[in-house]
């Protein structure tokens, strides 16, 4: 057994996260070879496994565990450090965070050929998983294991299909007695090496089918053959080996079982338990949980949930979770009022405790202005259409209705009237409904910070963080200063982010940083894409830095502020200009020109756009299914967003599967459709994260890209 269950499903003969932490201990203690080098975590770009990172290596701290940390961006910088990693003679414990899930790490490609003695631990949440990876034995697959959240405990036919296809074809004796002949002749197909796709192509009866004659299942059998070869190839090949070898197991049983292996990597993706509740789960079972711990875990879930990763009802779940650790580890006095957000204030200037909270859906608004946070916030967007002078006139409306004046809203929210601050949420929920926004509040926690700092919600802790990953440096932005709004052109405006932290006269142009330094940072790829990684590096760090450092992470709310307001004004004039596209069964945003089109070319800040963009229009345009109107599933809105690289020349497509619900969430299938579409037509791209959805493409074969996309489209 390669997967690890969570504890409340562990057993005696099946052990659970601790022992697997217990694992890497004794290996670390009884290595004769140990350095910092022994355990070497692998962390995705995101702020889920910097959170997981964070938490991880508190609790290898605790234990006297050297340890190395070390971003990786994607799927062509996983395999430079691969490359490296198997020179380290006293390498014996690998934990992959946020990445590998679906990449099969035992064949020689990865991580197949290195020391039986090293150990992979793979603690991610990107769905689906590898089946080789979760239920493969022998000495070479059990050193590979699945941190699990319970999922593969409702496997069962997966499995079974697996191993069936893997190990065990089932004897079927009539069949074979029916099917001798027909075998025989299926031998000769089989041994001629031109003819690859001969199972896909041919049905029960052994006759080969056309796949113009309409059967879409067949189609996509077809399809998921060539993305699982495209995957992991040596599973993929030692599978077709064993399926056309076997004549025990029938060839109806064979059909079902590769249909539902089919079935389960061509769903789409989607995403199970963040890796940072896994952490949590390992620190409370250690008994070593702490307010700093659970804040961190908390962030993690706040990032799946304001990204669309996962539902409400899947974020109800674990907040009434965190909910309970809060009040545990931060008991509050009888006469504090809770719950409520205009009552959250630190109760000493020590004071760091976390407290439960309902949030607003209003960005950032406790740092930014009331209007501000309301015209920036999608939800608002979405209700009101701020895009047009009807919608902002609305909002205007909206709030003289609260009884709150325009100087007050123009103001930060630290410096409202309190009476105002704490008269919101019922002004809200009397008046807010009349213009449609019924859903402004949702379950959140809020953290104190004494007198470093006012309060901070987890949603504008997740906001900064992000955007000190996502903002790639060399983009200049500017970033407003405080009390410097309406000063005119010679005392307003802000300053220039420099891509770090700023200090006064300090301040270095990132074009003249970039050219003193930065060398040999990989002498294999270009300057552009050398500047690229360092600039990626050095955002990695300031953004793991600022988890547990205030003022880092109060600078970096104003950088989250512009990157917002480059948000809603380039959506605003997408929809203003209606560069919108409608294909057949999806929509095309392609941005070739605009002041802001360095900062959209980096693919996180291009996919909040796209979700800024379903949020908005989601109310507004009509579903649609993939496939067109006959396609399968519940109708969604699913966009497919385009930006060029003027740098490299190369637009990165980002692909969203929105719902129609708010608070719902569809599984993303467009990372199988980008696979297949690109395959088709030779277009040359590559894969530059680990999410499939995402793709950097040469600029002259996107139009050739989205056509093939929407003819790819009605097959998924």
């Amino acid at each position: 057994m390669v997967f690890l269950p969570p504890p409340h499903l562990a057993s005696a003969s099946r052990p659970a996260y601790a022992e697997a932490y217990t694992n890497i201990l004794t290996a670390h203690r009884r290595s004769p070879l140990t350095s910092a080098s022994s355990v070497i975590i692998l962390v995705a770009p995101d702020v889920d496994a910097l959170c997981a990172a964070k938490m991880l290596a508190e609790l290898l701290k605790q234990d006297d565990i050297m340890h190395r940390i070390i971003p990786v961006s994607g799927l062509a910088d996983l395999e430079r450090m691969k490359d490296e990693l198997i020179t380290y003679a006293e390498l014996h414990t690998l934990i992959l965070l946020n990445m590998g899930a679906i990449l099969d790490l035992s064949s020689e490609n990865w991580f197949g050929e290195f020391s039986m003695k090293l150990t992979v631990h793979i603690i991610d949440s990107n769905r689906p998983q590898n089946l080789a990876n979760m239920f493969a034995g022998g000495e070479n697959g059990e050193r590979f294991i699945i941190w699990d959240d319970g999922e593969a405990e409702n496997m069962g036919e997966e499995r079974k299909a697996w191993e069936a296809l893997m190990y065990e074809p089932e004897p079927d004796s009539d069949e074979d007695s029916e099917l001798d002949d027909e075998d025989g002749v299926r031998s000769h197909e089989e041994d001629d090496p031109d003819d690859d796709d001969e199972f896909s192509e041919q049905g029960p009866s052994g006759k080969r089918r056309s796949l113009g004659d309409g059967d879409r299942s067949q189609e996509k059998r077809r399809k998921l053959d060539d993305v699982s070869h495209h995957l992991y190839p040596t599973r993929y090949r030692f599978i077709k080996h064993m399926i056309k070898q076997s004549t025990r197991l029938s060839r109806e049983q064979r059909d079902a079982y590769h249909e539902l292996i089919t079935k389960y990597y061509g769903s789409g993706s989607w995403y199970g338990q963040s890796a940072s509740a896994t952490m949590y789960i390992l620190a409370t079972v250690l008994e070593r949980v702490d307010c700093d711990l659970l804040w961190l875990a908390i962030l993690g879930l706040t990032f799946q949930y304001t990204t669309a990763r996962i539902s409400r009802d899947t974020y109800d779940k674990y907040h009434s979770i965190y909910y309970d650790e809060v009040f545990r580890l931060n008991p509050l006095p009888p006469d504090v009022a809770a719950n409520t957000t205009d009552a959250i204030t630190a109760m000493s200037p020590d004071d760091l405790s976390v407290r439960a909270a309902e949030e607003l859906r209003f960005m950032l608004f406790r740092h930014w202005t009331l209007y501000d946070a309301m015209y920036h916030s999608s939800y608002v967007a979405g209700k009101l259409g701020i895009w047009k002078e009807r919608g902002r006139k609305r909002l205007t409306g909206l709030l003289a209705k609260m009884g709150f004046s325009i100087p007050q809203t123009q103001q930060p929210y630290a410096h409202m009237d309190l009476d105002l601050k704490h008269q919101l949420r019922a002004k809200l929920d009397s008046i807010a409904p009349e213009y449609s926004l019924v859903e402004l509040t949702y379950p959140s926690f809020v953290r104190c910070f004494g007198y470093r700092a006012s309060p901070l919600g987890a949603a504008d802790a997740v906001e900064a963080v992000s955007a000190l990953l996502d903002v790639a440096g060399g983009i200049r932005m500017e970033v407003e200063v405080e009390g410097a709004r309406h000063g005119g052109e010679w005392f307003g405006g802000g300053r220039l982010w420099e891509g770090g932290r700023d200090e006064e006269g300090q301040r270095m142009e990132v074009g003249s940083r970039q050219k003193d330094g930065d060398v040999d940072v990989d002498r294999d790829v270009d300057g552009e894409e050398r500047k690229e990684r360092s600039w990626w590096v050095k955002n990695f760090w300031a953004a793991y830095d600022a988890l547990t450092d205030i003022v880092p992470l109060r600078d970096a709310l104003s950088l989250a502020m512009s990157l917002h307001r480059a948000i809603i004004r380039q959506g605003t004039s997408i929809i203003d200009k209606q560069d919108i596209r409608t294909m057949r069964s999806h929509r095309v945003v392609v941005l070739s020109q605009g002041p802001d089109l360095a900062l959209f070319a980096h693919p996180g800040v291009l996919a909040r756009l796209g979700l800024w963009l379903v949020d908005a229009l989601r109310d507004r345009l009509p579903g649609t299914k993939i496939g067109g109107p006959q396609g399968r599933g519940k109708k969604s809105l699913p966009f497919v967003v385009a930006c060029l690289n003027e740098k490299t020349h190369t637009y990165v497509v980002v692909g969203i599967m929105g719902a129609l619900d708010f608070g719902d969430v569809r599984r993303n299938e467009f990372g199988l459709a980008f696979i297949e579409a690109k395959q088709r037509c030779n277009a040359r791209s590559r894969h530059s994260t680990f999410d499939a959805s995402v793709l950097e493409i040469e600029q002259e074969d996107l139009k050739l890209f989205l056509e093939t996309l929407c003819e790819v489209g009605e097959g998924y």
